[in-house]
């Protein structure tokens, strides 16, 4: 019977669905396996052979694992929100749900051609108001909790209204914005809408003026990510600093927990350490500079106090509140200047460039240690997120300082002997210290680790600050001037935000008649005209009643895309669960996800709100585990092989002539273009194909070699600028899905990136029909010594390498097999039948197909996995080369068990032995065991 692969696959895609074989239900007698791929964002592009790379790597893995008894989770959803979809709706007027509606419906056309056992019955999109009513409730719930520092965990807010009704501030543990001073009496003489105020600086979910990468073109706050060279990464637009008063959520407060929790995971040490790094741990001493004539003072950060008689001068961060407080009237226009050079840099330019700009403030701090004053500058190196937005500069020992001295002609006074700062900083982090003595005190002789120690005691004890823990990690912004978002539950009454009642939820998006900001520069919200709440009766009405008193203006802005990816994994388990985020029961049986597989651009952005998210519903008891993610593998990714045609360029030739690759060195000049790689195939050009897509070149000479157009390749990032790119509808129309996933992972190692090459696909094609043909024989008689050791050598690679995810060499071992029970005419069923289960994982159509036609009943989902028998992987005999003087000419097949005297015995007689030896004198026989035997002959 001939591999008919498309009636193949079409048949069991049909009876997997009508079947349910992957449905999936929670069974106590079973242990669980959760595996979960990184939420994909359904383009109008759909999909190209790169997105499938994870997707079959975690269903690889997911389908052996049920094979091995496990009951597993593999669910499949849609990160559904974002601005593609609403930047089409500014430019089209359609509605941003139908366009999601069609790219999803697109993506799971194409994601149903592979042959995923995806439990589509658990289907998930973030835009569905039944699964943003959850994002909705967390919000709310994190807006009425605050982190206590004493318990490290999140706390209901009333429990800190009760401790301010008691006791004011006075051992207060809650993590805040600022640190507030107040008495029980003045509490409760504060008004509502101060005491509001005042429990906004502890809220998890809180308001607060930051400064953001405002977008004035597409009119919204992006995240760093979204930000590449100063412009927005869909579309290219300028993006500036700007403070606006915003969401945020307060994942600072997790930074030692989200540090400690990466030391219980299963990821590669290189993710954590991307983790680390953006949290950015850092013990250090807070100090306080008084500002010279003047009863202002502000407090630094640092983690080297030995080198306070090094400062010569302190940097703001042009963001931070102090530049307008200490800028003075004579330096106000050179400030302005530079503020508004800063505006147009976003934070990650600003770390990355090292150039060195700045301004002078005009006003001086006094050094607490030796009480000389030192300028106040102003410049884009210090971040106003991190630590308190000023810095004490000690040029002498530190590289950016130093530049910055260098530029503005500062003092650099080395305090650390040995110190050589003539031509740059001495950034040593040990030695003896020197000219660090006042009347006041001294470190001089000290080494630096005992001179930090001295100077936070002595900062201690003379109220100049306190020792503290610092973290890089900055809290999230999480408002977006958006339409296409998950709406705020908010209500504002005096300026303030209210939570709708829970009961009310999901607070719905309302129908505008465009989606860009208004003509007075709010939110596309600001068009709704029902888009206000009534407390009286609890639902939204027309903006036109806002003058009454029981009715509030909404939210106008959206949550940004992480809201909703952040715990997806949880609703999962329990998707149509309109109750609660997900039953305790069903959490308790999947836990948290066993195997999470994505890309590693994810590593700080997502991982880390996901992580926080988790933790905070930890924390209230929504869920039972602490980390979300137990194993994480990073895909790596497919970069596309572009193809090139050579128009000719010669002067004087026609400009419609194009040469084949080879042919180029008998022209002047040549010019590459991108050709459409699907024109092509072994990277010769179809002509007539090639015309058709470009007409302008209908009338084309085309020079060939024998008789063919052979094009240029390399290696390229899959665009479609680049004309590179793959549909996989196309290699599973004309190969068949088990070939795409087959080849997807022969490509390499599932981490590291590779490139696509259609040219290699025929490979697997061939070898699953040479697979197909093994079971065309029929089935008889018992397998022979030569079958049992292939196959069990197969089954313990196999199962070894989907345990290491090196499924490249498990194929190659599947072709070799396959090639020595070929040879060795195997028609034996059982083992057969072993082969079924093995390749299910890698080819789930031709497996099931190859199940039936065993005669077994129900999917191969279903079989149990082999174990393989160490018995018949003992090797019986053994080829071992024989050499004469050290050169070999010939291998001889003996028996493993053989001893040295028979191993001679059986050389010496060896007809091929007399023919080197001839007439010589044999000296000695030399054995290397079950490798070489060399007669040594003279």
């Amino acid at each position: 019977m001939e591999y008919n692969f498309r009636d193949i696959e079409k048949k069991w895609q049909k009876r997997w669905v009508d079947n349910g074989t992957y449905r999936v239900v929670e069974d106590e007698k079973k242990k669980k396996f959760y595996v979960l791929n990184m939420f994909p964002y359904p383009s109008g592009a759909g999909l190209h052979v790169g997105h499938p790379l994870g997707y079959i790597a975690s269903d690889i893995y997911a389908r052996y694992k049920r094979l091995k008894g496990f009951n597993v989770l593999n669910p499949m959803g849609y990160d559904a929100y974002g601005l593609p979809a609403e930047q089409y709706a500014i430019q089209t007027g359609q509605h941003p749900a139908i366009t999601t509606e069609q790219n999803i419906n697109r993506y799971r056309e194409q994601l149903d051609k592979i042959g995923f056992s995806f439990d589509w019955s658990r289907e998930v999109r973030t835009c569905d108001p039944g699964y943003y009513h959850w994002t909705q409730w967390a919000f709310q719930r994190m807006f009425r909790s605050y982190y206590s520092n004493s318990s490290k965990k999140a706390q209901p807010i009333i429990k800190l209204v009760e401790h301010f009704e008691l006791m004011g501030t006075k051992d207060c543990s809650a993590q805040g914005s600022e640190e507030l001073h107040f008495t029980a009496a003045e509490w409760a003489g504060f008004s509502e809408k101060k005491k509001q105020e005042v429990l906004m600086n502890y809220r998890i979910a809180y308001l607060a003026e930051t400064m953001v990468n405002w977008c004035p073109a597409l009119g919204t706050v992006l995240a760093n990510d979204e930000v590449i060279n100063g412009v927005s990464e869909r579309g290219g637009y300028p993006v500036e600093q700007k403070k606006m008063r915003q969401w945020c959520l307060r994942v600072s407060a997790y930074a030692q927990r989200l540090l400690d929790g990466l030391d219980t995971i299963d990821w590669t040490d290189s993710l954590k350490e991307a983790q680390r790094n953006w949290i950015g741990r850092s013990e250090g001493t807070e100090v306080e500079f008084n500002v010279a004539d003047s009863d202002k003072h502000f407090t630094i950060f640092t983690t080297r106090a030995d080198t306070m008689f090094g400062v010569t001068f302190m940097v703001l961060a042009p963001e931070s509140d102090l530049v307008a407080e200490l800028t003075t009237a004579e330096q106000k226009a050179a400030v302005d200047e530079y503020l508004a050079y800063v505006k147009k840099r976003t934070e990650r330019e600003r770390q990355m460039d090292h150039s060195v700009t700045g301004v002078f403030s005009g006003s001086y701090a006094i050094n607490p240690f030796t009480g000389d004053k030192i300028p106040v500058w102003i410049s884009e190196y210090v971040l106003a997120g991190y630590g308190t937005g000023a810095i004490m500069a000690v040029p002498a020992h530190d590289s950016r300082d130093y530049a910055f001295a260098k530029h503005f002609n500062l003092p650099i006074i080395p305090v650390i002997e040995g110190a050589d700062v003539s031509e740059e900083s001495f950034d040593a982090k040990d030695g003896i210290m020197c000219n660090s003595a006042s009347d006041r005190f001294s470190l001089n002789g000290l080494t630096v680790k005992e001179a930090i120690a001295a100077t936070k005691k002595y900062v201690t004890e003379q109220g100049l600050g306190r020792v503290k823990v610092n973290y890089r990690l900055r809290d999230a912004i999480f408002s977006r001037q958006r339409y296409w978002g998950e709406p705020f539950p908010v209500y504002y009454k005096d300026d303030m935000p209210y939570m709708i009642p829970k009961e009310c939820l999901p607070l719905e998006l309302p129908e505008i008649d465009e989606y860009k900001p208004t003509e007075t520069g709010e939110p596309p919200l600001g068009r709704a005209r029902q888009w206000a709440w009534n407390t009286e009766t609890n639902s939204v009405v027309n903006v036109s009643d806002i003058d009454n008193k029981t009715v509030f203006p909404l939210e106008l802005n959206t949550m940004p895309g992480f809201a909703g990816s952040s715990a997806y994994y949880l609703r999962y388990m329990d998707p149509h669960n309109d109750k609660a985020l997900t039953d305790k029961e069903k959490n308790e049986y999947w836990r948290n996800v066993d195997l999470y597989v994505g890309g590693s651009e994810h590593a700080t952005g997502h991982l880390i709100y996901s992580r926080f998210w988790d933790k905070f519903l930890y924390d209230s008891g929504y869920t039972c585990e602490d980390e979300p993610f137990k194993k994480l593998v990073n895909q790596g990714m497919i970069q596309g092989r572009s193809n090139f045609v050579y128009r000719i360029e010669d002067e004087g030739q026609d400009k419609g002539k194009f040469v084949s690759l080879n042919l180029r060195k008998n022209f002047k000049e040549t010019t590459p273009i991108h050709v459409d790689v699907n024109i092509v195939s072994a990277d010769v050009l179809d002509i007539e194909a090639f015309k058709a897509w470009r007409p302008e070149y209908n009338n084309a000479e085309f020079i060939l070699e024998d008789g063919k157009y052979i094009c240029g390749w390399a290696i390229e990032k899959m665009s479609k600028s680049m004309y590179n790119v793959v549909n996989p509808d196309m290699i599973v129309e004309k190969y068949g899905a088990d070939t795409l996933r087959l080849y997807e992972m022969f490509l390499g190692p599932v981490e590291q990136s590779k490139p696509w090459d259609t040219n290699g696909i025929d490979g697997c094609h061939r070898f699953l029909k040479k697979f197909w043909n093994l079971f065309q024989n029929g089935f008889e008689g018992e397998a022979t010594a030569d079958n049992l050791k292939s196959v069990h050598k197969l089954i313990k690679k196999v199962s070894q390498d989907i345990e290491q995810f090196s499924y490249n060499t498990a194929i190659s071992a599947f072709m070799i097999c396959t090639n020595e029970l070929s040879q060795q005419k195997c028609k034996n069923k059982e083992l057969l039948k072993t082969l079924v289960i093995l390749i299910a994982p890698f080819a789930p159509h031709m497996a099931e197909e190859l199940w039936e036609m065993l005669g077994e009943q129900g999917s191969v989902c279903d079989a149990q996995w082999p174990e393989w028998n160490e018995q018949y992987l003992v090797e019986s005999s053994v080829k071992m080369g024989v050499a004469f003087n050290g050169k070999t000419r010939f291998e001889i097949q003996l028996a493993a068990d053989a001893d040295n005297a028979s191993i001679e015995a059986m050389v010496r007689n060896d007809e091929r032995t007399a023919k080197y030896v001839e007439d010589k004198q044999i000296v000695k026989v030399i054995i290397v065991p079950k490798r070489m035997v060399n007669i040594v002959i003279k």
